[in-house]
């Protein structure tokens, strides 16, 4: 309950006993959450291997957390309104600790994916939320300070999640990457509770938007499946995959137009007729797509093609972190005196370039040559979020903030889940391609063949499993670097984005104080 004095301030005018404390609890919450989407990365093969499933089955672990995320993200305006910002933070972070808790006991992969998503479901508000409450909390000629804070948490968490997920699965058991939420879970939750439990809440008794609910759970569920089976299955000569393409059509058709149309809508849709929130989302949306499939498509390529354990994989990611980290507090005290425009296009022009190195590397690259680009593409990171986010919210004001930040969220991480599939899927389908390609002159009858036989000691098969390895490990190079050279094409995409935004570009909207 808010106490009398709380109640009687503004609600932008709330400020915590101490704000130090309340950043840390709120940013330790997110971290957790965020850190989660890529620590289960470099230990899919030993998760796989340990519940008895195939790599391919385990990439479920991943996108069954993206996806319930993507869900419940779009209900974060609804939840806040109907039982306050803090309660609905507070109760998702013990909710994730209690699930993570589940995942480190899971005894089958049906039990972890299952304790996936449920962790997945209940983080989606969380991050909409600790940016509205950031921003809130913060004066406003620190808001983007508050935003850099955040913007930090989103580049370092994934970052970190490989490296820390590759050391604890190789040194004591994958089990505990998800048993280290917990006491997180737990300093987190009572850290907010201590600083926030005063601030007053306005809240109403919307009615749920049960129609938006039920047909996004059905088309975003739908597709998602149809990316990551669509490959086993042959795509569109499976009638499964037919029947889930137009399910999903008719399911995410029929909820635009509720959500356009409809009073109080789970998803507020109209907050599209802000040109800096329409032009900030889809530049946030297909970045981050861009940005998540390195730290998904790394450590798969080192480990399978370049021979890395889990955590030299993780090693190797790992400077992507350092400049982000280091100027976080310069990138958002000074970023305001910038045209944010340039900024993104300076971000995004540097990781472009970065995925067009990686697109120049072959299956000889030494680790100093791969976490140098990792240290370049950082520098593109550091200016990526703090801009794009102060873009899509400069024109939103009040209750629009949040609602904002939470579609813009979703659709970000709906974009990450499908990232996973799509970039999986190319990358795996080229190297067969290529495989195919490298392989059709390679048979018995080759004199070639015939002669390197003879020198390896007249084993034919011997020979033929040793050359079949060598072209499997180059047809996957060779599908990597052209995955990276498309991801380069998207990000010089994305530098005419940002410029159909217009200025003034203030974080958290116009009002406030």
């Amino acid at each position: 309950m808010a106490s009398t004095a709380a109640l009687a301030r503004p609600l932008d005018a709330f400020r915590p006993d101490s704000l130090a404390l309340a950043t840390v609890g709120l940013s330790l919450g997110t971290f957790m959450q965020v850190l989660d989407m890529t620590i289960a990365n470099v230990s899919l093969p030993t998760i796989a291997g340990n519940l008895g499933a195939s790599l391919d089955q385990s990439t479920w672990v991943i996108t069954s957390f993206t996806v319930c995320q993507a869900i419940t993200l779009p209900m974060t305006g609804f939840l806040s309104r109907r039982f306050g910002e803090v309660k609905i933070f507070v109760g998702c972070v013990l909710l994730f600790s209690i699930f993570s808790l589940l995942c480190g006991f899971a005894t089958s992969l049906t039990t972890l994916v299952l304790f996936r998503a449920l962790q997945g479901a209940v983080c989606g508000p969380m991050y909409p939320i600790t940016q509205s409450l950031m921003v809130e909390i913060y004066p406003r000629d620190k808001r983007g300070v508050a935003l850099s804070i955040i913007s930090m948490i989103t580049v370092v968490a994934p970052i970190i999640g490989p490296v820390l997920g590759g050391w604890i699965t190789d040194s004591y058991s994958w089990r505990w990457i998800f048993f280290i939420n917990v006491p997180l879970g737990v300093i987190a939750a009572a850290l907010v509770l201590m600083q926030l439990s005063e601030r007053a809440e306005r809240l109403t008794r919307d009615r749920i938007d049960w129609v938006g609910v039920f047909t996004l759970v059905i088309g975003v569920g739908s597709l998602q499946i149809l990316l990551d089976k669509g490959n086993d299955l042959d795509w569109f000569g499976s009638n499964l995959i037919i029947a889930l393409a137009a399910i999903a059509a008719v399911a995410l058709s029929i909820w635009v137009v509720w959500e356009l149309t409809d009073e109080s809508p789970l998803v507020d849709l109209r907050l599209f007729r802000h040109r800096n929130f329409a032009a900030g989302t889809l530049a946030l949306t297909l970045g981050f797509a861009a940005f998540f499939s390195i730290p998904l498509l790394l450590p798969q390529w080192l480990q399978s093609v370049l021979g890395y354990d889990a955590l030299w994989s993780g090693l190797a990611a790992a400077p992507v972190g350092i400049i982000p980290f280091a100027t976080v507090y310069l990138v958002g005290r000074y970023a305001a005196l910038v045209d944010m425009r340039w900024l993104s296009t300076i971000s995004f022009a540097v990781m472009g370039l970065v995925c067009f190195r990686f697109g120049q590397f072959n299956s000889e690259v030494n680790f100093a040559a791969i976490a140098f680009a990792e240290f370049v593409f950082g520098a593109g990171i550091a200016l990526f979020f703090l801009p794009v986010l102060t873009i899509l919210l400069s024109e939103l004001e009040g209750p629009e903030i949040a609602e904002g930040s939470g579609s813009a969220t979703f659709l970000r991480t709906v974009g990450a889940s499908f990232a996973v599939s799509i970039v999986t899927y190319m990358w795996t389908r080229g190297g067969a391609e290529n495989h195919a390609i490298l392989a059709e002159h390679i048979n018995p009858f080759n004199p070639s063949v015939q002669q390197g036989a003879i020198a390896a000691g007249g084993h034919l098969q011997h020979y033929a499993a040793v050359v079949n390895g060598v072209i499997t490990q180059q047809s996957m190079q060779i599908s990597f670097n052209h995955v990276m050279d498309g991801l380069g094409v998207v990000c010089f995409l994305l530098m005419a984005v940002v410029w159909l935004a217009k200025p003034p570009f203030v974080a958290g909207g116009r009002g406030g104080h």
